[in-house]
């Protein structure tokens, strides 16, 4: 029977450097964003019983092995050892945008994974217990450097507060009208810097910079933009909230850039600046820094702009959605 299972990306609108346990263990930290219409699909079939080898992959390569162990893909091979499962399949991916753009892909696939692997093993996991599943894969199995907020945006979906303590996660649905979120969605564009990056590569002076306790103050002036950020969109629902958002998001970038001399560039001040020379409310990197996709909020009249400078394959049009990972086909 095939399966398909759909996991959403995400925007980090706030707070993004707060979700690393090297802060929020001390600190305590909080973001603000929320999940976008922009997924990675896994589809699985079972494997032929007359196939030549046990499981076929298919995702930016082609692998085609007999053991688990031979599998190239990190996340696939561990995942696969660490649930007991040797079942042989046949599994494509497809995702809307390329990996390494800053908006949670690697996360959400480690999700999406482990979401399919509990389905097919006949387990009915939690969304909270999903996330916690994925960060321990990519933070203890892996050992990668990652914060803790994309697994649960992939897990839980929607538009959310997330405030991170050493024992425990608090979520916090962001109250907006169907119609300021309307406003939001139709203000909101990414703008790709040609550019794609490593997280975890790019993390290693900013998290030395966190365990040292070095940028504190800045983490808590970008984890203080959160709850400013939250009361605005559930209190001021007006054309004048997309400009103040706008202007926080200016802000937390300002700060981001100071957390890392590996974050920002002159190729990306430039997209930066010229975006708000263009009319843009405001701006920021999407994830770790360094390249992937810059997010705006801005007028219709600016987005025009940036359609024209940038050119309009660069200029990706996103929406924030509700949904999480979740199962669409099975038959």
């Amino acid at each position: 029977m095939p399966v398909i299972v759909k996991t959403p990306l995400r925007i980090s609108l706030f707070g993004g450097g707060t979700d690393y346990r090297e802060y929020f263990d001390r600190k305590g930290g909080a973001v603000l964003g929320g999940t976008i219409n922009k997924h990675i699909y896994m589809v699985h079939l079972p494997m032929s019983p007359v196939a030549q080898t046990r499981y076929r992959l298919t995702y930016s390569k082609v692998e085609t092995i007999d053991h688990i162990d031979d599998i190239q893909h990190p996340v696939i091979r561990e995942v696969l050892k660490d649930e007991n499962y040797d079942i042989p399949f046949n599994l494509a991916i497809i995702s809307d945008v390329p990996g390494g753009s800053g908006l949670g892909s690697s996360s959400s696939f480690t999700v999406g994974f482990l979401k399919l692997l509990r389905y097919l093993k006949g387990e009915m996991i939690t969304k909270f217990d999903l996330a916690r599943a994925a960060i321990r894969i990519e933070s203890e199995v892996l050992q990668e450097r990652v914060g803790v907020q994309d697994q649960f945006h992939a897990s839980y979906g929607g538009f959310s507060l997330y405030e991170f303590n050493k024992d425990a996660v608090a979520i916090s649905p962001i109250q907006i009208s169907t119609t300021f979120r309307d406003s939001l969605n139709a203000s909101l564009i990414l703008v790709h810097t040609k550019r794609y990056r490593s997280a975890s590569h790019i993390l290693e002076e900013q998290i030395k910079s966190t365990r040292e306790g070095h940028i504190d103050n800045n983490l808590e002036d970008m984890k203080s933009l959160c709850y400013e950020a939250r009361q605005v969109l559930q209190n001021d629902p007006s054309d004048e909230a997309l400009v103040e958002i706008g202007r926080m998001l200016s802000e937390n970038w300002r700060i981001k850039r100071s957390l890392s001399s590996a974050i920002s560039n002159a190729h990306l001040d430039e997209i930066f600046d010229t975006g708000m020379q263009l009319g843009a409310y405001g701006g920021k990197l999407a994830g770790a820094g360094n390249g992937g996709f810059f997010i705006f909020l801005a007028p219709q009249d600016a987005i025009r702009k940036m359609q024209a400078t940038f050119g309009e394959e660069r200029v990706i049009k996103a929406e924030f959605q509700d949904e999480g990972s979740h199962l669409i086909k099975a038959f």
